[in-house]
């Protein structure tokens, strides 16, 4: 790989620290999701910075951004696209806002499940189907949905089968005390620099030769089969509903070579699949509710498979 396509993920690391202060585990969640040819999940509390950075993301890679508010009256319709019937009996397909490149799906749990699912064909693969006719989407298409944690007002759920399209999930916590001093005294610049065209700093084509660049990423099979105890053990978990899909396992595979190529190696080591199973299984982990009365989370489950499977010495 070039010296100029190897710099190309640094590149739009910066250009997102030029508006997003702190938050380096998400920009660098959003890098590996995009080199993996997936998609993301941002859940956090309000106001702590979820659009945003997700908006300058989008526009850092360039490519044709659509933003898609949900609320609890969307209809399917309105993601997807409808025809437009003429009383003369012609038709007039009008694309909806899953038509893009990044399609950035803001506070996604506030719409009901039955439109929730108008971006799971789409998501999974690349195409929609409307009156019986199959329409193919933009390529690249990366899908970042925005959540605000579910019991608040006016959230649904997320389907068990929706939440497992989302190749990982982030979290938008409060900044730290530090970080917080920074936005509040620089917040003049950082609102201009939103309200300006963020630099683009690559294209498809660049894209395009990066996620070839992670398929010959090498991964052993000891790295492999620590890929697969892990999503086992938590299977095996008595506290686990409903365990992790064969999903999980693809989502580690393709996100650890990707993070190793963001940490410049050719190969794949046990920490890349340590740092990214939180990030991979907490929202495919459904917990029983006994467990729950117990306080026992998701994290909690993961995190003691963290500890408990036995790590390979060599990758």
């Amino acid at each position: 790989m070039s010296n100029e396509l190897f710099s190309v993920p640094q590149r739009i690391m910066d250009a997102i620290s030029e508006v997003i202060i702190g938050k380096d585990d998400i920009k660098e969640l959003l890098l590996v999701t995009l080199l993996s040819g997936g998609h993301l999940l941002i859940e956090g509390l309000p106001g702590t910075g979820k659009t945003s950075i997700a908006k300058t993301f989008a526009r850092a890679i360039s490519g044709e951004f659509k933003r898609i508010q949900f609320t609890p009256d969307m209809l399917p319709s309105d993601i997807t696209g409808f025809y437009m019937h003429s009383p003369d009996g012609s038709s007039k397909f009008v694309a909806g806002p899953i038509f893009a490149n990044v399609v950035l799906a803001d506070e996604l749990n506030r719409a009901t499940p039955r439109t929730q699912s108008a971006l799971l064909e789409g998501m999974q693969e690349n195409q929609v189907s409307i009156e019986g006719t199959t329409h193919r989407l933009a390529a690249p298409l990366m899908v970042i949905a925005s959540q605000v944690p579910y019991g608040g007002a006016g959230t649904y759920p997320l389907t068990e089968v929706q939440a497992d399209r989302f190749l990982l999930r982030a979290w938008s916590g409060h900044p730290s005390e530090e970080e917080e001093k920074s936005i509040v005294s620089k917040i003049d610049l950082i609102e201009e620099r939103e309200s300006s065209p963020v630099e683009q700093v690559t294209g498809h084509e660049e894209i395009s030769q990066l996620r070839q660049a992670v398929r010959g990423i090498y991964l052993s099979e000891k790295v492999r089969d620590y890929i697969i105890a892990l999503t086992w053990h938590i299977r095996r978990n008595p506290d686990v509903l409903e365990g992790p899909s064969p999903r999980a396992g693809i989502a580690l595979y393709k996100a650890s070579r990707a993070l190793a190529l963001l940490r410049q190696r050719d190969f794949v080591t046990p920490d890349d699949v340590k740092n990214l199973f939180v990030p991979a299984l907490w929202h495919r982990v459904m917990v029983k509710p006994e467990a729950e009365m117990e306080e026992v989370k998701p994290v909690d489950i993961i995190e003691k498979a963290l500890s408990e499977v036995p790590v390979p010495k060599e990758p």
